[in-house]
């Protein structure tokens, strides 16, 4: 887990130009908190103790403004900056190296037991209050403009950005 904090901080480091150290990122960045305890969260749901890990990631929403569902399977050095309003549904999956700003959702479009939420490929960033919703896979390097509501696929490095988002590159 030590190894991982590093790498997250590290990246947090090279992605905000506003962290002016280590330790700030370690103590002040709430959605590395919340990353860092859906770790545990993860591990908890993956071993059947899914109450502990429904309650434990409740507490990390209120502490951190951050709600990601246990379920949900997150790579390494995801990056959350600002956080506040960050919302990953169950069946999510995020790739490495992804940078995300406030008010992500990444939502299910369906009451349907199946996956539902979107697939996150390595090196996406995706912009401040964007909306991605249901089984949906945005490619690897692709950038979502702020403000976008997704509902369709995004090929690798291609960038979308409006409502309905629509490739501008």
């Amino acid at each position: 887990m030590l190894g991982r904090v590093r790498e997250d901080v590290r990246a947090m480091i090279a992605r905000d130009p506003a962290a002016s150290s280590r330790l700030e990122v370690l103590l002040t960045y709430p959605g590395m908190h919340a990353i860092w305890a859906h770790v545990l969260a993860h591990a908890f749901w993956k071993r059947g103790f899914r109450l502990t890990a429904r309650l434990f990631s409740h507490v990390v929403r209120l502490l951190t403004g951050v709600e990601i569902h246990p379920g949900a399977m997150i790579g390494r050095r995801v990056t959350i900056d600002h956080g506040m309003g960050v919302v990953i549904g169950e069946t999510a999956e995020i790739g490495d190296d992804v940078h995300m700003y406030h008010g992500v959702t990444l939502g299910g479009d369906t009451n349907e037991p199946v996956k539902r939420h979107p697939t996150i490929e390595g090196g996406v960033q995706i912009g401040a209050n964007a909306t991605l919703l249901g089984d949906i896979t945005v490619g690897e390097g692709a950038t979502v403009g702020a403000g976008s509501v997704l509902t369709r696929d995004v090929e690798p490095g291609a960038t979308v950005a409006g409502v309905p988002a629509k490739r501008v590159d």
